[in-house]
């Protein structure tokens, strides 16, 4: 791990997943081979924009919630992804100033910008770290400097779940960091799931295959693999369904190349993010 002040390699011969995700989002900092396997993906997959799309939105309500209806001041935002319109700390502080927010992330490209935008602000931070190694994270000193698990938590793990293979141990990996929380803390949490088990099989070869590491579930296991926790209403449920809300701002435009692929999900409703809210008591 480092604390984000060391040199960072990044990577730019194979996609990943934060700079394709970040492309969908309307961002600016993906290179050819991201685009590429995005635009292949989505001849393949047609609901890809759009699930993107509403994930960044569920985000939006669920920081909301927690800040607004559930009084959290303190956030983790696990597998962040890089920096766009609406990230949790402008959620959170627009509603709350005094809210502290820490991101998490494995791809160096996330670290180096995510560095950049938050150098002047002392209630945000972001770590370079693996989110699986719980032990290791909660031995930051950032986080430690931050975060009070005395105090009730906001947990975000968003379009994440579906990068924890079973070996894992996706149930540990959401149980373990919130277990040690205050009651009163939040997860929030969304997958990429598929209704149909031959498609669904196809698609994890399909993306594992260009190097991405996916393990797309069913509601069924997603559910399974989730902490018994209370679920805020609605509970799980496609996450454009959770509290939609006309009203809240605007994400950046979708890039021109990938406006063909908007409302694409349509096509194909048996693929969707997956997820909602959950809260210790």
């Amino acid at each position: 791990m480092t604390d984000g002040y060391g040199q960072v390699h990044i990577p730019e011969d194979v996609p990943t997943s934060a700079r394709t995700y970040g492309w969908m989002l309307g961002g600016k900092d993906n290179f050819e081979v991201d685009r590429q396997f995005t635009i292949g993906m989505l001849e393949e997959f047609h609901a890809g924009v759009d699930i993107t799309r509403e994930n960044r939105r569920f985000l939006y309500r669920a920081v909301r919630h927690m800040v607004s209806d559930g009084g959290i001041r303190q956030f983790i935002d696990m597998g962040c992804g890089l920096p766009t319109n609406n990230n949790v700390h402008q959620v959170a502080q627009a509603l709350a100033p005094e809210s502290r927010v820490v991101y998490v992330d494995n791809d160096p490209i996330v670290l180096a910008h995510g560095r950049a935008l938050l150098t002047t602000d002392e209630s945000t931070t972001m770590i370079q770290a693996d989110f699986r190694e719980q032990e290791a994270l909660l031995a930051e000193p950032a986080l430690q400097r931050l975060i009070d698990f005395d105090e009730p938590v906001g947990m975000l793990f968003l379009s994440v779940g579906h990068h924890l293979m079973d070996e894992d141990d996706p149930a540990r990996v959401l149980g373990e960091i919130i277990g040690r929380a205050a009651p009163g803390s939040h997860l929030a949490f969304s997958q990429m799931v598929c209704d149909r088990t031959p498609q669904r099989v196809d698609m994890n070869a399909r993306f594992n295959g260009a190097g991405l590491q996916m393990r797309m579930r069913s509601p069924e296991e997603v559910a399974e693999m989730l902490p018994a926790l209370e679920r805020v209403e609605p509970g799980l449920v496609n996450v454009k369904d959770w509290r939609p809300d006309p009203g809240q701002p605007a994400l950046d435009p979708v890039p021109a190349e990938l406006q063909k692929y908007v409302g694409r999900s349509a096509l194909d409703p048996s693929v969707y993010e997956y997820g909602g809210l959950l809260r210790k008591s």
